[in-house]
C-alpha cells in the first residue's frame, strides 16, 4: 500500500471527534458523521482484506520513531488473527449505528468513535508500550459512556469496571516494564518490540510464571474469565445499549486476542504447560455461566451470563494446542460477536419500547413484531449452535480440539452445548412466543434502517455456517504459524 492504512483506520475516528468538538454540530450531525466514518473504516478494512497475502506473518507493517532513547516505537502490523477481528469490527459497528440511530446525544457518538479508535489501535500495536497505551485509551470513553448514559446504579457500575480494568492493566504494565528492563540487561539496548523481547533467555522459571500470570490476569478480567467476572453483570445490566454492545461483542474479544498475540509468543513453554488447566477452566466457565444464565429473570443479565459462557468456550479453543480448537475459537469470536451483539441491540430496542427487561413482563412479541422475532431467532440459533449457522461450525471445531487434547474434555464440552440450548429456548418461548396477559402493545417492529443494519449480520451467520471455507482460508496460515513456529508443536 502507498499510505499508512492501519494508521488511517486508527486515527480517522479521532480526527472526526476533534472536528465535531470544534464545530457547533448537533446530535444528528454527530450521528451522521459517526456513521459515515464507520462506513469509511469498513472500506479501508476491505482494502486491507483484499490485499492481505496468504501468509501467517505480519503484513502492512508501519514502524516510526517515538521514544527512541528507551526503544519505544510506533509499530503496527496485522496478521490473519487480527485481520479477522478487524473485519468483525468494521462490519458490526456501522450495522450497530443503524440500530442506535435515534435518541442519542453528541457526546454518545463522540465516545463511540473514541472507543473504535482504541480498539483498532490495540489490535494493530506490535510494541508492548504502544499496546498498553491503546489498551488504556479504550477505558476512558467506556467510563464516560456508562457513567453518562447508563441506567440503574450506573455510577457504581462505572467505578467497579474501571477499578477492575485498571488493576488488571497495572499488573500487565509492571510485567511490560520488567520485560523491557530485562531485555536491556541482556542485550545492552532498550526495546519493547514484541519481535525483540521474545528473544529474552535470562528469565528464571519463577520470573516467567509471575510474568505469565501478570498478563493473564489483565486479559482474564477483560474477557471476563472465572473468577474475574464479578464486574460483568452490573456493568452489562446498567450500560446503555451501545456500550454493552461494544463490551460484549468486541472488547471482550481483545482479552482473547491479547492471550494469543502476547502471552503465547512471550511464554510458549508455560502456555503449553498450563494449557490443560485453562481448557478445563474454560469448560467450567461455560457450565457455571450457563447455569447462572438459566436462573435469570432479567433478559439482559441472562445474555450477559450467556456471553461469558461462550467466551469460556473460546478460551477452551485457544488453549487446545491444535488447529481444530484454535480455528474454532477464532470462528466463535466472529459468531459470538455477531449474534450476541445483535441480541443486545434487539434487547435494547425491546427495553426502550416496553420499559422492562424482566422476562415475566414480556410475551406475545412475535405477534406484535414478526420481523423483530425473525432476526431474534436467527441470532438465538447461532448462539445455540444450530447446524447451518457459524455458531455450529465454531463449536464443532472447538469440541474436536478439546478431544484432541483430552478425550474427557471433549466429552464434557460437547455435553455443555445443551446448557445454552436450555436457557435460550426457555427464554425465547417465554419472552417472545408465548401469549400472556402482559401489555406489549407498545412493542414496535423493526424499521427499514434497523432491518438494513441486521441483514448483513444475519446473512454472514448463515453464509459462514453453510460454507465456512470462504472465511477460513485467510487465517489458516496464521494458525499454522502459531502452532508450528511459536509453540513448536504439530499443527493438527
Amino acid at each position: 500500500m502507498d499510505f499508512s492504512i492501519l494508521s488511517v483506520i486508527i486515527f480517522l475516528p479521532i480526527f472526526v471527534v476533534f472536528v465535531l468538538l470544534a464545530l457547533p454540530v448537533g446530535a444528528k450531525g454527530s450521528r451522521n458523521a459517526a456513521f459515515v466514518t464507520s462506513i469509511m473504516i469498513f472500506i479501508l478494512a476491505m482494502t486491507v482484506y483484499l490485499n492481505f497475502e496468504f501468509s501467517g506473518y505480519m503484513q502492512f507493517i508501519e514502524h516510526h520513531e517515538w521514544i527512541t532513547s528507551y526503544g519505544i516505537y510506533y509499530s503496527l502490523g496485522i496478521d490473519g488473527f487480527s485481520l479477522i477481528i478487524l473485519m468483525l469490527i468494521a462490519t458490526l459497528i456501522p450495522c450497530a449505528f443503524l440500530l442506535l440511530w435515534n435518541g442519542r446525544t453528541k457526546a454518545y457518538w463522540v465516545n463511540m468513535l473514541l472507543i473504535q479508535s482504541g480498539i483498532t489501535g490495540t489490535l494493530f500495536a506490535q510494541d508492548l508500550i504502544l499496546f498498553y497505551f491503546f489498551w488504556e485509551a479504550m477505558l476512558l470513553p467506556v467510563f464516560m459512556i456508562i457513567g453518562m448514559f447508563g441506567t440503574g446504579n450506573r455510577v457504581f457500575s462505572t467505578i467497579k469496571v474501571t477499578v477492575y480494568t485498571i488493576m488488571g492493566s497495572l499488573f500487565m504494565f509492571i510485567c511490560i516494564l520488567y520485560i523491557g528492563v530485562s531485555f536491556f540487561e541482556e542485550f545492552g539496548v532498550w526495546s519493547f518490540a514484541l519481535q525483540d523481547v521474545v528473544k529474552i533467555s535470562s528469565f528464571t522459571r519463577s520470573e516467567e510464571i509471575w510474568l505469565f500470570f501478570g498478563f493473564m490476569i489483565a486479559f482474564a478480567i477483560k474477557i471476563p474469565l472465572f473468577p474475574f467476572h464479578t464486574w460483568l453483570i452490573q456493568t452489562y445490566s446498567n450500560s446503555p445499549t451501545g456500550g454493552v454492545f461494544l463490551l460484549s461483542s468486541i472488547m471482550a474479544k481483545l482479552g482473547v486476542y491479547g492471550i494469543v498475540r502476547f502471552v503465547m509468543p512471550l511464554f510458549p513453554d508455560l502456555y503449553i504447560e498450563f494449557a490443560p488447566y485453562f481448557v478445563w477452566l474454560g469448560i467450567f466457565g461455560l457450565i457455571y455461566f450457563g447455569i447462572a444464565a438459566l436462573m435469570q429473570t432479567d433478559i439482559k443479565k441472562m445474555f450477559a451470563y450467556s456471553s461469558a459462557s461462550h467466551l469460556g468456550f473460546i478460551v477452551t479453543g485457544i488453549f487446545s494446542l491444535n488447529a481444530y480448537g484454535m480455528t474454532g475459537a477464532l470462528f466463535l469470536i466472529i459468531a459470538h460477536a455477531m449474534a450476541t451483539g445483535a441480541l443486545f441491540l434487539l434487547v435494547g430496542k425491546m427495553e426502550y419500547n416496553l420499559k422492562s427487561k424482566n422476562i415475566s413482563d414480556l410475551g406475545g412479541i412475535a405477534k406484535q413484531a414478526p420481523i423483530f422475532t425473525l432476526f431474534f431467532m436467527i441470532m438465538l440459533l447461532c448462539i445455540v449452535g444450530l447446524p447451518g449457522t457459524n455458531g455450529f461450525v465454531s463449536e464443532f471445531l472447538i469440541i474436536l480440539g478439546a478431544f484432541g487434547m483430552q478425550a474427557s474434555a471433549g466429552i464434557v464440552s460437547a455435553l455443555t452445548v445443551l446448557v445454552a440450548a436450555s436457557f435460550m429456548f426457555w427464554m425465547f418461548q417465554r419472552a417472545i412466543l408465548q401469549d400472556t396477559d402482559n401489555d406489549t402493545s407498545n412493542m414496535k417492529d423493526l424499521d427499514l434502517k434497523e432491518i438494513i443494519g441486521l441483514a448483513p449480520i444475519a446473512f454472514l451467520i448463515i453464509a459462514m455456517g453453510v460454507y465456512p471455507d470462504w472465511f477460513l482460508f485467510k487465517i489458516e496460515p496464521t494458525i499454522q504459524h502459531y502452532l508450528v513456529d511459536i509453540l513448536q508443536i504439530k499443527a493438527s
